[in-house]
């Protein structure tokens, strides 16, 4: 489930430098994007829309896998 959050948030922002934390907890996973704040904007799209498209192609995987997922985003620590 990383590797695919990891592939639709760099394909969507066009930026390498961003960073994905994934955390299990039991059957849930926690995935948590580090972006830059110049991009955060990008991936969350226009009314949140990107991000609950991002949210529901990750939950179909986790589905796949029988487990639950949450996705969050945080500005990068420098």
């Amino acid at each position: 489930m990383r590797d695919l959050l990891e592939y639709l948030v760099r394909e969507i922002s066009g930026r390498k430098d961003l960073e994905v934390a994934e955390q299990a907890e039991g059957e849930v996973v926690n995935l948590t994007v580090h972006a830059d704040p110049s991009v955060i904007g990008l991936i969350i799209g226009k009314q949140g829309k990107t991000i609950r498209t991002i949210r529901n192609l990750v939950k179909v995987r986790a589905t796949l896998e029988k487990k639950a997922v949450n996705v969050s985003i945080e500005e990068a620590s420098k």
